[in-house]
């Protein structure tokens, strides 16, 4: 994985959650607080889904064969929608369960220093997790907001492990609303509707994202910046004088693909129009390192087929 997946970043977030998740898990067994139950099972879900970034990333690697020639780039997106599925599943249709049952039956919570201990502690841990992915996005989110960032990053990890700190963060504080409220009113109810809010916000972030990936997924389209550089690249205005369509596509994070239809001139041969390309897809790929697969056919340009 390259150093935009954010290797470093899930690796924190990976030993972050695996801490918190045993101690969320054994203030539970103190407490009896299914706000800290939820929270355990929603750092195991985490965890488990680091490890899948971690794994996408290793298997993205492999080199293309005949059956698969443009290699498996695409690996990574499928295990982030993963991600995306597991953070549904096994993080918010559990806190789901469990804060619809404590609201039917409520109980007050035991070794109350427990469940707040270990909250404390988790926000600590969850914040230096947090702080890291930060920084590494920082250092290629350039001019973009955070939203542009999260839509338009075509690593998938970077945003995945974002969000998923981002809503750990906000889960912790609403459980130790839920534990801080059933404490202060001895009434276990809000236990359960801190976990039914950790709940709900698991199956927002699961859903956000699942459609950013499912688009990568489908297949975009390099950013303008890319777009524009690889236009500029391909005119040498000799023999290549325009550029009449192009598509680009993403095989991967770091490999795009690039088929283009350029004009050339009549009286051009064979010979002069081949090293022209050849020329081209130099000055690409030192434009934009990431196009590996580059596809250029030259025509004579006519307006009305310009399309």
């Amino acid at each position: 994985m390259s150093a935009s997946g954010g290797t470093k970043a899930i690796v924190a977030a990976l030993a972050a959650n695996l801490a918190i998740a045993v101690a969320k898990f054994v203030a539970y067994l103190f407490s009896g607080s299914s706000s800290m139950l939820a929270e355990s099972v929603h750092s195991l879900a985490d965890s488990g889904n680091q490890a899948l970034l971690l794994l996408g990333g290793k298997k993205a690697q492999r080199e293309a064969t005949p059956q698969h020639p443009f290699g498996y780039g695409r690996e990574r997106y499928i295990y982030a929608f993963l991600v995306s599925i597991v953070l549904f599943t096994v993080g918010g249709m559990f806190a789901i369960y469990e804060g619809i049952e404590k609201i039917k039956e409520p109980h007050a919570i035991e070794a109350w220093y427990w469940p707040v201990g270990v909250l404390v502690f988790a926000i600590i841990a969850e914040s230096f997790s947090f702080r890291t992915a930060i920084k590494e996005s920082n250092e290629i989110r350039g001019g973009q907001t955070w939203t542009q960032f999260v839509r338009r990053a075509k690593a998938p990890e970077l945003p995945v492990v974002l969000l998923e700190d981002l809503g750990a963060l906000v889960g912790l504080v609403l459980a130790l609303g839920g534990v801080g409220l059933a404490l202060a009113t001895g009434n276990g109810v809000w236990d359960g509707i801190g976990t039914l809010c950790i709940g709900a916000l698991l199956i927002v972030i699961a859903i956000i994202l699942a459609a950013e990936t499912k688009s990568l997924l489908l297949g975009e389209a390099a950013g303008t910046e890319e777009v524009e550089k690889i236009k500029v690249a391909l005119v040498d205005g000799d023999v290549v004088t325009r550029v009449i369509h192009m598509r680009t596509l993403h095989l991967g994070p770091e490999e795009l693909l690039v088929a283009a239809k350029i004009a050339v001139e009549g009286h051009d041969t064979a010979t002069q129009v081949a090293d022209a390309i050849n020329a081209a897809e130099a000055r690409i790929r030192e434009a934009v390192p990431i196009a590996r697969v580059i596809y250029l056919e030259p025509d004579i340009y006519r307006p009305d087929a310009a399309k």
